[in-house]
């Protein structure tokens, strides 16, 4: 079979590999689309590991079933290459994504590839999701990622009625800004360097998107009755970005980290201004667990979402250097999925 192996984002080569074997309750699978991840280029993450098969936005039909997996060949299929271990104190109390297992679980070799290997680990602890006729290879693409959306937005407290601040609106907060919109806030506003991004979330339900350059609290406050966010979701590294998250938060407000910063990057706390008699919360998400994953599905199911309409690049896996290129490069795309197949 052909994969896509990186070994810099300057530098993915396709290659040839045996399809991997399968043994009792795993499955294989016949990749027929595969997101490209923001993360997938980020290469201090993974610059020390290479060369490896990146690819965890996947979809496609099962060509074959191990015993005991409960599944069945043809079956149309996305998969976790995540799953907790759903009997740790993190899983007990409700933060499978920091499991330990979670960490160790992938799939064999990676989504850039014609065929993968779910793990056994993966199919018994639910990170098999059966896609409905409904949905498209490629819609399905977007459930790990929707699902660490969702997952985000719940730790956040999201809820109807607030105001929402997205601060960077690459495919993650171009989510962001859909699915706030889609749970009932009241106002939904966006920022961004890219001209391009900033008319997307307009599209997909941002109430005013402002340029980052020319963004501050007080025009927040203009557009959002006097009133600075109430909830501050930060999807993007940029330090200037999270110190002008913090100035926009309003009292009694919450902030998401959702993205990371580069590796080394520190960024100034003024602890009295942000939290002495202002009950402001901070918090983190990382991932999704497969409950997170079955609840995105659900959404994709019913076109609560527009998703398709975020898929600007469609390529081959003989282009997946170029695609690479088009998401690190942070210009005219939002999605772009890798086509194995093809």
């Amino acid at each position: 079979m052909r994969l896509a192996m990186y070994y810099s984002n300057r530098d993915i080569r396709v290659q040839e590999a045996q399809v991997p074997a399968i043994g009792k309750h795993e499955l294989l699978v016949r990749v027929e689309a595969a997101g490209i991840c923001g993360s997938d280029v980020m290469e201090w993450y993974r610059i020390d590991r290479v060369p490896l098969v990146l690819g965890h936005e996947i979809a496609g039909v099962i060509t074959e079933a191990g015993e005991g997996s409960g599944f069945k060949k043809g079956m149309r299929v996305s998969a976790s290459h995540h799953v907790p271990c759903g009997a740790c104190a993190y899983c007990l109390a409700g933060h499978e994504t920091v499991c330990d297992t979670l960490r160790k679980t992938n799939f064999d070799p990676g989504g850039f590839s014609e065929y993968v290997r779910i793990p056994a680990v993966n199919v018994e602890r639910g990170g098999v999701y059966v896609l409905p006729d409904s949905v498209s290879f490629e819609e399905a693409t977007f459930i790990e990622p929707l699902a660490c959306v969702l997952r985000g937005q719940r730790l956040a407290g999201m809820k109807k009625g607030i105001s929402v601040l997205v601060m960077g609106s690459g495919i993650a907060g171009i989510l962001h800004v859909h699915l706030a919109r889609a749970m009932g806030a009241k106002k939904v506003f966006a920022t961004d360097v890219n001209p391009f991004r900033l008319e997307a979330a307009l599209r997909f339900g941002a109430d005013r998107a402002f340029a980052a350059g020319e963004f501050s609290p007080e025009e927040l406050r203009r557009e959002n009755a006097g009133r600075l966010a109430d909830l501050v979701i930060i999807c993007t590294g940029s330090v200037s970005a999270i110190a002008q998250a913090f100035d926009s938060l309003e009292r009694a407000g919450t902030a998401l980290f959702f993205a990371p910063t580069q590796n080394d990057a520190l960024v100034p706390l003024p602890v009295n201004k942000l939290f002495w008699r202002n009950e402001r919360t901070f918090v983190s998400s990382y991932a999704g667990s497969p409950a997170d994953h079955r609840q995105a599905l659900e959404l994709i199911g019913t076109r609560t979402l527009d998703l398709k309409g975020m898929i600007t690049h469609r390529l081959p896996l003989s282009k997946t250097q170029e695609g690479f290129g088009l998401v690190s490069g942070a210009g005219e795309s939002l999605k772009v999925i890798i086509e194995p197949q093809k």
